[in-house]
């Protein structure tokens, strides 16, 4: 039955976490959905959460959930901001959209220290600096 199913495949959509602004006491971090597609992407829901291990015992932040009902081609949309203090932890972006009547679902995970500075880039459509998976 599982065959069944089509297999949309997730292309054009990235999460990235973004340096917002930076001062000498603290940094502010947001985590964005970008559609690099042409087109729109409709009722797209996310879920996040962070999980692993810190201080030699397993931890587990609490699962949010986002929906958004669109996101134009080549645009963003802010998910949420994001403690510094988690990049210790998996970072775990689940999205679900639809495009016409087909839907589409990824999970984005961020894992442990992979949100430091020799892996930022230039986002695309947003124009900061920060982590993109694609």
């Amino acid at each position: 039955m599982i065959n069944d199913l089509p297999k949309n495949i997730v292309e054009d959509i990235a999460v990235a976490v973004a340096l917002e602004k930076e001062s000498a006491e603290s940094k502010i971090w947001y985590v964005y959905l970008i559609n690099l597609k042409n087109q729109p992407i409709e009722n797209i829901l996310i879920t996040s959460k962070g999980y692993g291990e810190k201080d030699g015992e397993q931890v587990k932040t609490s699962t949010l959930r986002h929906m958004m009902p669109i996101i134009e081609g080549n645009s963003t949309a802010l998910i949420e901001p994001i403690d510094e203090q988690t990049f210790g932890l998996n970072n775990e972006y689940w999205v679900s959209y639809y495009i016409g009547r087909d839907i589409y679902d990824k999970k984005f995970i961020f894992v442990p220290e992979s949100i430091v500075e020799g892996n930022f880039i230039k986002l695309p459509v947003l124009n900061k600096v920060g982590v993109m998976i694609k």
